[in-house]
């Protein structure tokens, strides 16, 4: 008997790679066993579902076989309903409908329902219920689950309750997906009413509220919740620790994960994850390490998703190194992983090296979704990289068929206007197949304020005031504008309007990491100890930098109407340069000082960092909204392009 058929499915098992799949292929042909459906079936299965960026060789290989069965239709259609283009999905099994003799089953709609789902397509959903009936699913529990989950993620919340209250008997399970319906279309209330109508529970159903509310913002409602729960699993401790940091409760889903620990709950990749986004949003790098270390020690080391978020937070704390270090020692590595790599490489300036990983990973045979295009177009927008950018943003359609977003459109504007190509910019948008939003026009408007175009900033601010009225950070960047400009009649205008809708400037903030805490720097605050101290070294540092370092400040977008050293006082209490003299006076020597902000760090803060990194010989690195500033010895990393 041969065996090599049965090693074959063996190697299937343990195959992550589309390289390894194509040997294993080959073996099966050799043998003869690819035509066998038993095997064909295997291949397919572990192609569509199980190797990452397989899918389209799964559909090869489908469409060469004859007369696949139902099984193998369900499996491309689940391979294709989890992947970038649902879409496929659908066509797949319309062809199994219209073309073949297999009929579908439960298992088929329940996969090219979630495809609809993915896909947002209310339409197709409607069309798909039809067919439903029409196979007679009508009274199909399972089918009809699926449908209310379909009809809440396409937005319909009244039909997902109009069906629920069409079935006979519904189970726990379909109460849970109403409920996750309700929170999908932003019903909050009507959720909480089904979940107090349930006649009976599982701890599931608590774990949808804690989602569903965490999800919303309501975080009050969400800890009520947890704490009347008395039975907590790791999925509910795991959906606090994501909600609070995605909500920004950073201290607090620290905590809860400190308290799982201590309660003796084992992590789950869910709630570390979720940790390791909330280190990565504040810049808490020292309680990341610690993480590091419990995931080394504990064995997650080995899960793809766990160590995406290392990378993730590592890059987004300023220390690209070790990013770079845990993305090499990764086993496996996914479309996720490679495009952590490329945006971290992106965010530190690191163009020609996010380049050289993009083509690294197409040698691997991993195929780029539209997000590793956004990573890359970002590295060339701030490098300068134009000839590079537009080559790339050419091979997403061309190479692998994917259909630029406003996401893509907006990083090529970014492209045009940070290299000063404005008109180039202008007229790019202009010609755009889809409707340029309000962050298009902002990047536009942004590239103006860089280069100071007046006359294109006022052709640029009625599209933005057309779409968000009361946006405040246009207001204020085209006052910057005008100021910069010397244009103060019309810096008073802006101002004057701003006043009279009643728009308040968002504050600036900034977070350093001291000692495992994280200390938040709000401009213009009331002092407190704290910032006590960060003024009092101020005062010092900036003293020390206009002896040795020459500074002077830059206060050309500072209101005229009042005296130089009203204006120096004011650019003097920006947030990151309180955040930078607290961590002179608390951190000790030789360690490098990191900055998260909330905005776009300004021309004076930048030279502030430069002559602090060369005068008291330190590393600073900033992250703003926008990418890292990484200062030593008087120069920075974005080399004065940002």
């Amino acid at each position: 008997m041969n065996n090599a058929p049965h090693h074959c499915l063996s190697f299937l098992t343990s195959c992550k790679t589309l390289k390894i799949l194509k040997q294993i292929h080959a073996s099966l042909v050799k043998t003869g066993h690819h035509s066998d459906p038993f095997f064909a079936g295997k291949l397919i299965l572990h192609s569509a579902v199980t190797v990452p960026g397989a899918v389209h060789y799964a559909r090869r290989f489908f469409l060469n076989f004859p007369n696949p069965d139902v099984f193998m239709y369900n499996t491309l259609i689940r391979g294709f309903s989890e992947s970038g283009i649902p879409q496929n999905s659908i066509f797949t099994f319309i062809d199994m409908c219209g073309k073949s003799l297999v009929p579908p089953d439960s298992f088929s709609f329940a996969f090219v329902l979630k495809a609809a789902a993915n896909h947002g397509s209310l339409r197709t959903g409607i069309q798909l219920h039809c067919q439903a009936l029409i196979h007679g699913f009508e009274t199909h529990l399972f089918v009809g689950t699926t449908l209310i989950s379909m009809y809440g993620e396409c937005g319909s919340v009244y039909f997902a309750k109009k069906l629920f209250d069409q079935m006979r008997e519904p189970n726990v399970v379909a109460w849970n997906a109403v409920i996750t319906a309700c929170f999908r279309c932003g019903d909050v209330k009507g959720a909480r009413k089904m979940f107090d109508m349930m006649p009976f529970k599982n701890s599931t159903s608590s774990n949808v509220m804690l989602a569903g509310y965490a999800k919303a913002g309501e975080m009050e409602l969400a800890r009520k919740v947890f704490w009347e729960m008395k039975v907590k699993d790791d999925v509910s401790w795991s959906t606090m620790i994501v909600g609070l940091a995605h909500n920004g409760f950073f201290d607090e889903a620290f905590a809860y994960f400190r308290e799982l620990r201590m309660i003796g709950l084992r992590p789950n990749e869910v709630s570390l994850t979720g940790v390791l986004s909330g280190c990565a949003q504040v810049g808490a790098s020292e309680f990341g390490k610690i993480l590091h270390g419990f995931i080394e020690k504990s064995g997650f080391n080995w899960i793809t998703t766990v160590n995406n978020a290392l990378v993730d937070m590592y890059a987004r704390c300023g220390n690209v190194g070790m990013a770079r270090l845990v993305f090499r020692s990764m086993l496996h590595k996914s479309v996720v992983s490679w495009t952590s790599m490329i945006e971290g490489l992106a965010m530190h300036g690191y163009a020609e090296e996010a380049i050289r990983v993009f083509h690294e990973m197409e040698g691997c045979g991993i195929r780029p979704d539209w997000i590793t295009f956004v990573s890359l177009l970002y590295a060339c927008s701030h490098a300068g990289l134009i000839e590079q950018g537009c080559n790339y943003f050419s091979r997403m359609k061309d190479v692998y068929d994917i259909d630029p977003t406003v996401e893509h459109y907006g990083c090529m504007v970014d492209l045009y206007g940070r290299a000063g190509y404005l008109q180039k910019a202008y007229d790019f948008v202009c010609q755009m197949p889809i409707t340029p939003n309000a962050i298009i026009w902002r990047t536009l408007l942004g590239a103006c304020g860089i280069h100071g175009n007046v006359e294109l900033a006022e052709q640029v601010k009625p599209r933005l005031s057309d779409l968000e009225p009361y946006d405040l950070s246009d207001n204020v960047l085209l006052s910057n504008i005008y100021a910069v400009a010397g244009k103060w009649k019309d810096v008073a205008t802006v101002r004057r309007s701003m006043t009279d809708q009643k728009i308040k400037k968002t504050p600036g903030w900034s977070m350093i990491e001291v000692d495992r805490t994280m200390y938040r720097f709000v401009a213009g605050e009331k002092t407190n100890k704290t910032t006590a101290e960060a003024y009092e070294k101020l005062k010092e540092i900036i003293k020390r930098l206009r002896l040795e370092g020459g500074y002077v400040p830059e206060v050309a977008s500072v209101l005229h109407d009042v005296d130089e050293e009203e204006k120096e006082d004011s650019v003097s209490k920006h947030s990151e340069k309180l955040a930078v003299a607290f961590g002179i006076s608390r951190l000790c020597k030789g360690r490098v000082i990191r900055i998260v902000k909330n905005l776009r760090i300004c021309r004076d803060c930048h030279t502030v960092m430069k002559l602090i990194s060369k005068v008291y010989g330190l590393k600073l690195v900033v992250r703003d909204r926008s990418r890292f500033h990484s200062f030593d010895d008087g120069a920075c990393s974005c080399k004065d392009y940002w």
